[in-house]
């Protein structure tokens, strides 16, 4: 103000000179009035300011505004706002206040009166409302190949939404990225969404959402955050499984069965679930390749007609497939032998019947019967017993026709006929001859049923019958062996003659010569001789009959005599 009046005074100077005395006068009222001090001069230059410049609110919390002045003494003053406020302090040119529960965007105004003029500013307050839920969404979590699939991210509550960038990544690589800056504000949402082809390698690929919202515009920092990882499924699956199973079952008996699938991805996490009617398999699930299947053993217990159900699943897929299985009851034919072991010459009875539980009745058929039995009819044969049976196997065999097919089941068992032990000469030879030096063993093996023991003696001595000897002159002698088993004995001498090498080499030449010349004059005489000795030759075979006869009692008795002698 001093300045104003100086400024005024070297002004009036100035023109002083110039002007006329009525213009003196006239501009002396004028500086007078300049002079004057006027009521409101100094109000008109007041002004009026807002703190903070720029608000950036939570949402939901509080802000402390202070509204002040430059006018000395202020009239009426304070603020405008639709939000909830309380005045908390003030002075002679301020005054504050706090502004509760701040939930969305306005503009405060503040106000001073000063010399009756009033003055306001404004205060634009942002409310913001970081990213702390990011939701993701795969539709569907499984699809199949080559199908599309829908990823969705959405933030329910965050502001303010144009500073808000949504980021839509698989693994880390980033497939969309989409911002609200230039959309319509009455048409805004917090979502974006994007469809994705479903390929083989994409399985198990992981999902994410990132949420970043920037306030560096309105005076604040940056926000994120990210959605939790979604796994995507991918599957193949566009066959039917097929079972593999007999269509006729056994009751009781185990049968194996399996379920496979082909063409299916991924193979290893496909569930098999397997029934026969109500009852519930517990299969062996193996894959390999784009291929499954599980393998199980049944056991039906009810006889019938019946249905295998084999349920497969692959992520929300399902598929359903079902056999007809017809079970029978067939046990194996009933063979009954009067007796199993009889003694040679005992008349035995065999019958072969059908098993109580097979229905229709069978067929049946007994090995050696003469005739086949009427349906429904045991088989039966009648026999002696021989020596020649001992290890003869009957079977009985049945025949059933079930659901169009013929099946046969058969038992069998074997006779065992008991007789008195026998050495023959076939296998107990009683003349030996053995090499000198040489390995040798008593040749004789007894028949019997059962089996005869057999015990040699050699000068009162038991012979060892398991060990080769080493053949000695001593060895040379009669050996008495005796079979025994449970019914009866019989005794034999057996003649060994040991002999050197040289001397049984040239034994057997001569022999061969003696026996090359004796059959060839036999051959000569009788063909010289053929018709004169016609008849006589009709006698011949009874003569040397009666003659064999003696020798042989005559040989009997000798034999006899030495075994007595040697205490067989």
């Amino acid at each position: 103000m001093a300045e104003g009046r100086l400024v005024v005074l070297g002004a009036w100077r100035k023109l002083l000179g110039l002007l006329t005395r009525m213009e003196l006068l006239v501009f002396c009222v004028w500086a007078l009035l300049a002079l004057i001090p006027f009521p409101g001069a100094t109000e008109e230059i007041f002004e009026v300011s807002v703190w903070p410049d720029q608000a950036l609110v939570k949402f939901g919390q509080s802000l402390m505004v202070n509204c002040s002045t430059t006018c000395p003494d202020p009239g009426p003053s304070g603020i405008e706002t639709f939000l909830k406020k309380t005045q908390v302090d003030k002075g002679p040119q301020w005054k504050e206040f706090l502004l509760e529960d701040v939930t969305e965007n306005s503009i405060l105004q503040c106000f001073f009166s000063c010399a009756g003029i009033q003055k306001d500013t404004s205060l634009g307050i942002t409310v913001y409302q970081p990213p702390e839920q990011v939701i993701l969404d795969l539709q569907p979590a499984w699809v199949a190949v080559n199908e599309a699939c829908t990823v969705k991210c959405q933030v329910p509550s965050v502001a303010p939404l144009e500073n808000l960038t949504l980021t839509l990544l698989q693994g880390n690589q980033e497939l969309h990225r989409k911002n609200f800056m230039n959309l319509d504000v009455a048409s805004q949402r917090a979502e974006v969404t994007i469809n994705v082809k479903a390929q083989r390698e994409d399985d198990r690929c992981n999902f994410s959402c990132r949420a970043e919202l920037d306030l560096s515009s309105h005076g604040g920092g940056l926000f994120h955050s990210s959605s939790a990882i979604k796994v995507l499924r991918i599957f193949e699956f566009s066959q039917s499984p097929q079972i593999w199973v007999s269509p006729l079952l056994e009751i009781g008996m185990a049968e194996a069965v399996s379920c496979e699938l082909t063409r299916v991805f991924p193979a290893g996490e496909v569930m098999f679930y397997m029934f026969l009617g109500d009852q519930e398999l517990s299969p062996f699930v193996s894959w390999k390749g784009d291929m499954a299947w599980a393998n199980a053993t049944i056991r039906a217990m009810e006889t019938g007609d019946q249905e295998l159900s084999c349920l497969v699943s692959l992520g929300p897929m399902e598929q359903k497939t079902r056999e007809p299985v017809h079970v029978y009851s067939f046990p194996p034919p009933v063979l009954e032998i009067e007796e199993l072991y009889p003694s040679a010459g005992t008349d035995i009875n065999v019958t072969c019947s059908g098993h109580v539980l097979t229905s229709p009745s069978p067929t049946l058929r007994l090995k050696g019967a003469p005739d086949l039995p009427a349906p429904g009819e045991p088989a039966w044969l009648l026999l002696t017993a021989r020596e020649e049976d001992n290890g003869r196997n009957f079977s009985c065999e049945a025949s059933l026709e079930v659901q169009g097919q013929r099946l046969i089941k058969t038992t069998t068992m074997q006779l065992h006929v008991l007789y008195q032990p026998r050495l023959e000469e076939s296998d107990c030879p009683g003349n030996q001859t053995w090499v000198k030096g040489t390995e040798q063993m008593l040749a004789c093996i007894p028949k019997g049923n059962p089996t005869p023991t057999l015990v040699c003696t050699w000068n009162g001595v038991i012979f060892n019958l398991d060990e080769p000897q080493k053949a000695t002159q001593n060895h040379t002698g009669i050996y008495c062996c005796t079979a025994t088993n449970q019914l009866g004995s019989v005794s034999k001498d057996i003649a060994v003659l040991v002999q050197g090498l040289d001397e049984g080499i040239s034994s057997t030449i001569f022999v061969i010569i003696i026996v090359a010349l004796g059959v060839g004059i036999i051959t000569i005489a009788l063909y010289l001789n053929y018709k004169p000795c016609k008849i006589e030759r009709r006698k011949l075979p009874y003569r040397q009959k009666e003659k064999n006869k003696e020798e042989e009692s005559q040989f009997a008795v000798q034999q006899a005599e030495k075994c007595n002698a040697h205490n067989c």
